[in-house]
């Protein structure tokens, strides 16, 4: 297949030639059989070249393992397993079938490892960059369906890892490709400024997500009052968990877990990590509304996850707190209707 392009293989066969060495069907049926799981859950995310990735500094298998991470953890917050997973990609002109079939290889190692069952994918041109779409649909057990408990004052807000560092991590590439393409750093220095934030720079390429912790949380019986994906800052995920819930949040700033070097990079560039973290995006966290009477057994089996703060009652509205005890109103940008 090597030098093939698509005029050369036609839709049909790229499908298939796509398919090849993966453990999926190509065509195949559309339908699954839920097999005692009474409740599907369904997620999709959409990803545009030129407003959320550039193919410049972006590595084409990482971006296709992100885009499917990207729609699987709106199914884990909803405790559900993935089940099958469908992939539309408007692909332009620039980009060749080796170059697909290294995005299609990133998605299926993240379908495999997210424990896909049927994989679906199909290919339509496109005039204005590379369009990727991901739908997922997840099951979940009737027993946890039935266990999950209404949310409460002083539920424990846990959240499965490091927030804003995604953020950062893209700014700094954005910078390193600014400093290249005005000819101050050539490959070798942009290589080396980026080494020492390395996990900054993977957060956003590359975001890696538990693939077992829906079923780590049934097999410890801990099933959390409320889930959400964090996508868009935690101060847009907090204020949708107040909106659905009906009750207030407290936030602490000191407990909000930070990757290394955050504090450094954001005193390069000018910005402050907290802010980050709250309105940064792209983090690909989960944020789980756990009752308090599980917190010594999710502690000790979930030591991944920081406690960052509490339910509270409505009254108390959805705010940060700063280490000397002052309360700030969350403000979430990509949800201004809120405010």
């Amino acid at each position: 297949m090597a030098g093939k392009d698509f005029s050369d293989l036609g839709r049909v066969e790229a499908l298939k030639a796509l398919y090849e060495g993966t453990p999926f069907e190509a065509f195949g049926q559309n339908s699954f059989e839920a097999s005692g799981r009474e409740y599907i859950s369904y997620a999709s995310k959409v990803m545009l070249e030129g407003i959320d990735f550039d193919l410049v500094y972006f590595p084409l298998k990482h971006l296709g393992y992100k885009s499917v991470v990207g729609a699987t953890g709106e199914l884990y917050a909803q405790m559900a397993h993935p089940a099958a997973l469908s992939v539309r990609l408007g692909v332009s002109a620039k980009l060749d079938f080796a170059q697909v079939r290294e995005l299609w290889e990133g998605m299926v190692a993240a379908a495999k490892e997210h424990g896909y069952r049927q994989v679906d994918l199909d290919l339509a041109p496109s005039r204005n960059g590379l369009c990727i779409s991901v739908s997922a649909i997840g099951e979940t057990t009737l027993l946890t369906a039935k266990r999950r408990p209404a949310p409460k004052s002083k539920d424990l807000l846990c959240v499965s890892g490091a927030l804003g560092a995604a953020f950062l991590g893209m700014q700094a590439l954005e910078r390193e490709r600014r400093r290249f393409d005005a000819g101050e750093a050539d490959h070798a220095e942009r290589e080396k400024a980026l080494s020492q934030y390395r996990m900054l720079v993977a957060a956003y390429l590359k975001p890696e997500l538990g693939a077992g912790t829906v079923g780590q949380l049934e097999a410890a019986e801990i099933v959390p009052s409320a889930g959400y994906f964090v996508t868009r800052g935690l101060a847009d995920a907090v204020k949708r968990l107040s909106r659905d819930t009906g009750l207030g949040a407290k936030v602490y700033a000191d407990k909000i877990p930070f990757e290394g070097n955050s504090f450094q990079l954001g005193k390069e560039i000018g910005i402050d990590p907290f802010s980050a973290a709250m309105n940064g995006g792209d983090d690909f966290r989960l944020l789980f509304a756990v009752p308090i009477l599980s917190l010594e057994k999710f502690r000790r089996e979930f030591q991944t996850f920081d406690i960052i703060g509490h339910l509270a009652q409505p009254e108390a509205g959805t705010v940060l707190v700063t280490p000397d005890g002052v309360e700030l109103p969350l403000r979430s940008p990509g949800w201004p209707d809120e405010d």
